[in-house]
């Protein structure tokens, strides 16, 4: 897969911190209820941590109770690259920047919620960065 925004892994590294870096580029998932966004109510725009793409708005967050940061859909249908993803012996849906192809979470359906779109994106809150609404 050709992206956008391609770095070497060690500029990669020299740019994220380690915890960044596990999760952004080797798909690793921060624990849950830990994340700076699993709760948070602000209104804004939230890009992608590695290369400032917007992925996620706070109009598509809600509640999960999940331990992470859950939004019914991306902001741009362009902005999120979906692969499957067959590790840890089950079959998942693993959500992806579209532009730097970094690792941000995952995607389930039909669980349930009350939401337009009966996904829920599971997102790493440190995959993100939240820029708040002007007002």
């Amino acid at each position: 897969m050709s992206y956008d925004i391609e770095k070497p892994d060690e500029q990669w590294r020299a740019e994220l911190t380690p915890a960044e870096y596990t999760v952004l580029r080797k798909a690793g998932t921060e624990p849950a209820f830990t994340g700076e966004y699993t709760d948070t109510k602000t209104k804004g725009v939230y890009s992608c941590r590695a290369c400032g793409a917007e992925l996620f708005t706070s109009n598509e967050k809600f509640e999960s109770h999940c331990g992470w940061p859950s939004f019914f859909d991306a902001r741009n249908s362009d902005a999120v690259e979906l692969v499957s993803d067959r590790s840890h012996g089950m079959v998942r849906t693993e959500v992806r920047c579209a532009r730097c192809g970094s690792h941000l979470g995952h995607v389930f359906e039909g669980e349930g919620y009350p939401t337009p779109t009966d996904q829920r994106y599971c997102i790493n809150s440190i995959s993100l960065r939240l820029t708040p609404e002007e007002s």
